[in-house]
């Protein structure tokens, strides 16, 4: 495993830790280019150990699928690893201690474009409020420890279920996404065959 990508033990969350079974961190290539990052892990997520495999993952698998891109190509990670209880928000703390994993796994992997799926990450790397169904599509430069890095706002695949109309934004942000891959590497992206 490659320095950065996985933590193995962490106890800076006594409630996380109380709450979760497993530290999820995150899946997909180590020098991915495009890298999606959510709030935090759910019961589906904690129960098996990998980030966006519940309804959200689903909606977010049949949305890369529709733009010729297999979860394989991409890397998928949290702003927070551990399952907060009860799927509450994490807190302005424990997004703190968080935040320098979220850090080293984006300097290791050093992706093209990082997307923020949805309020918590997109105001978490911005470090600002977000108003994000407005904003997303949007491009950012946002700092997070030693490194500055790209991020494009986007709402989360879970708003698609209880607002259809989401999906289309959904869909509008992560076209904006691959294109700004595609244009950073001349055409010749990491992406995967289409």
């Amino acid at each position: 495993m490659e320095e950065g990508l996985e933590v193995r033990a962490c106890t800076r969350c006594p409630a996380l830790c109380d709450a979760r079974s497993r530290i999820v961190n995150g899946v997909g290539p180590a020098d991915a280019d495009l890298c999606f990052v959510g709030e935090a892990p759910g019961a589906e997520e904690d129960a098996e150990g990998e980030p966006f495999v519940g309804r959200s993952g689903q909606v977010l698998d049949a949305a890369l699928r529709d733009r010729g891109l297999a979860r394989r190509d991409v890397r998928i990670t949290n702003c927070v690893r551990c399952r907060p209880p009860d799927n509450r928000d994490p807190t302005v703390e424990e997004l703190g201690n968080c935040r320098g994993y979220l850090a080293d796994e984006l300097a290791a992997v050093d992706p093209e474009v990082v997307v923020a799926l949805g309020k918590v990450p997109a105001e978490h790397l911005l470090e600002r409020s977000v108003a994000v169904t407005a904003e997303a599509g949007t491009l950012y430069d946002a700092r997070l420890g030693d490194r500055t890095h790209r991020v494009l706002v986007c709402v989360h695949p879970a708003a698609t279920l209880y607002d259809p109309g989401q999906r289309e934004t959904l869909g509008a942000a992560l076209d904006e996404a691959v294109a700004l891959v595609d244009a950073a590497d001349g055409g010749q992206s990491r992406l995967g065959e289409f």
